[in-house]
């Protein structure tokens, strides 16, 4: 496999060999002579917007702060220690979202969002740990990093952050643009912005087995058929009326234990869950969309590409893109997997989809989940 400047001088396959869950990876000149994606006025406006997650936190006098967005007003930049965080800046800026895709190495399935971090001088979250694997590239500024590999994780109560009551490095790196960390899920560190910086964290979807069952069940609820309705004719007069009768549980439990998943259900239920577009991410369908044959004609010049906003996934015969699902035949596979795997379809291949896929592309074109090339 070829090797990645991204990961230095290993592959993506011995990267998730020995350092993926494992142990932390300083990648220098990840992306040599990278420059930042944004300027600070075009986060400050992203943080102003009630569809974009935002962050402030700041540090004064011993003491934390945090406010959520929106975020109308910042602290003057000529104030030390404090640190604008803007969610999900991949959905919006083309150079973003290119960044992002950098790391399809890993499954779409896992890839979560690039998050965007400006710290003035002094600027950082303070000790803390993710639940995720991170990866940390350094866009503007210098950033100084202290990580270590503790087992306490303890948390100091009263605090607005998740901050570690006590932490103890075992390494430490300054980080300039290019310049790339990675951690693997629960590794303690902190960053601390020399002068201006911004940083670059690109995560990774960790749910919970808890979260997936609830949601599981959820899903599950709409499929379950279970006939008839709950009786007893063998009913025998009960000197203690509050009791639940056993012939009663017994007669439910069987019941209850006719339901049944295949992997097929928890394949369907993980693509619509997976592929499901975020609470604060919309789609706005075209006002003028081109007629479905123009749209033909333009596809089959040009291609589609996916839109920023959207999550296409497939496992054998099943397709999914934002939280919906369907079954497709071998005739059209190739085409939606390339689609799904290259985010994009070029000319030649739209002119070979079938009548079914042209549909569906059209379809997605009036919703905004596809554009034209």
């Amino acid at each position: 496999m070829k090797k990645l400047t991204l990961l230095g001088d290993i592959t993506p396959a011995q990267f998730l060999r020995d350092y993926w869950h494992k142990k932390p990876l300083l990648i220098r000149q990840a992306v040599p002579g990278f420059k930042a994606l944004f300027d600070f006025k075009a986060l400050a406006e992203l943080a102003t917007l009630d569809h974009v997650e935002s962050r402030l936190v700041s540090h004064a006098d011993g003491h934390w702060n945090m406010q959520q967005g929106p975020l109308t007003s910042l602290p003057s930049l000529k104030q030390k220690e404090w640190t604008l965080l803007v969610q999900g800046a991949n959905l919006h800026s083309a150079k973003a979202d290119a960044l992002l895709r950098q790391f399809r190495f890993l499954p779409d399935a896992r890839l979560d969002d690039l998050m965007v971090s400006f710290a003035t001088d002094g600027g950082g979250v303070g000790p803390h740990f993710d639940s995720y694997d991170v990866f940390l590239l350094q866009g503007q500024g210098k950033r100084h990093w202290r990580i270590g590999a503790q087992k306490d994780l303890s948390l100091i109560d009263g605090l607005p952050l998740k901050i570690l009551s006590n932490f103890t490095p075992d390494e430490e790196f300054t980080l300039e643009p290019g310049d790339m960390l990675y951690l693997p899920p629960h590794y303690a560190h902190d960053g601390v912005a020399i002068g201006d910086c911004q940083t670059y964290s690109i995560g990774f979807r960790s749910p919970s087995f808890q979260e997936l069952g609830e949601a599981f069940l959820q899903f599950m609820a709409d499929s379950i058929d279970l006939p008839g309705i709950y009786s007893d004719p063998d009913l025998k007069a009960s000197g203690k009326p509050a009791e639940i009768p056993r012939e009663m549980l017994s007669t439910i439990t069987e019941e209850m234990n006719k339901v049944r998943f295949t992997e097929e259900d928890v394949t369907i239920f993980l693509g619509e869950h997976l592929s499901e577009p975020k609470h604060n991410v919309f789609f706005t369908p075209l006002s003028k969309p081109l007629t479905v044959g123009r749209f033909a004609d333009a596809a089959q010049k040009k291609g589609v590409v996916l839109s920023r906003k959207t999550l296409m996934l497939y496992r054998g015969k099943n397709v999914f893109i934002n939280g919906e699902s369907f079954a497709i035949g071998k005739a059209d596979k190739t085409t939606l997997e390339t689609l799904a795997n290259e985010r994009a379809l070029d000319g030649a291949a739209v002119a070979q989809a079938s009548d079914d896929v042209m549909d569906a592309l059209y379809t997605w074109y009036q919703d905004g989940w596809i554009e034209l090339a």
